[in-house]
């Protein structure tokens, strides 16, 4: 008979809130812990506010779809309902004059595309644009949200994450509210 495995977590407290982060692997090797703010209203809340008391000045925010958009959608409404953009990874019927650029994601084993509407673009040009998302590993995601911000005419002035993942800790140009390990396929941290 096959013997299961206990699943492992990581707990740690994110702007003040505590959570269990499941561990899921990466590679035969290496694991991460799987962090979702979807359903959590507490937890979105929390990390806005606190992201807002920390990035620079800025007139937008973009982010990708999906995990960060409870993020910026939280991060608008406590900055007074601002309106943000949002860089989808499949076009929509009502997008005209689409940008895209190309991205791969750790959590994601393909390549992916980001598309922006002609009409965010057109709003974005010579703006300040805040690159939002929820964690940050390699950060290729975030590398393709600024290039779209560049092919728009925008000024990337700030990026904000939830949790810096891994090396992404080093970053100075980066502004996160805790650091995220990676993990052995033991479950113990990597620093």
């Amino acid at each position: 008979m096959e013997q299961k495995h206990q699943p492992m977590y990581h707990r740690m407290t994110i702007a003040g809130c505590e959570r269990a982060l499941p561990l899921c692997p990466l590679t035969d090797e290496l694991m991460i812990a799987a962090f979702v703010i979807f359903g959590d209203p507490e937890l979105t809340t929390a990390c806005a506010q606190a992201l807002l008391d920390r990035v620079p000045e800025y007139d937008y925010m973009i982010t990708a779809e999906a995990k960060g958009i409870p993020l910026i959608h939280e991060m608008a409404r406590l900055a007074g309902n601002q309106k943000y953009m949002l860089a989808r990874k499949g076009t929509k019927l009502y997008m005209r004059d689409i940008l895209d650029v190309q991205v791969r994601s750790i959590t994601t084993n393909r390549e992916q595309h980001l598309y922006l509407d002609g009409a965010d673009a057109a709003l974005m040009k010579g703006k300040r644009i805040l690159v939002v998302d929820d964690v940050v590993s390699l950060g290729d995601s975030m590398n393709a949200l600024e290039k779209l911000v560049q092919a728009a005419g925008g000024i990337v002035c700030g990026r904000a994450t939830i949790l810096a993942e891994g090396d992404a800790a080093n970053r100075t140009d980066l502004v996160y509210l805790e650091k995220l390990p990676l993990f052995t396929k033991d479950g113990i941290p990597l620093e």
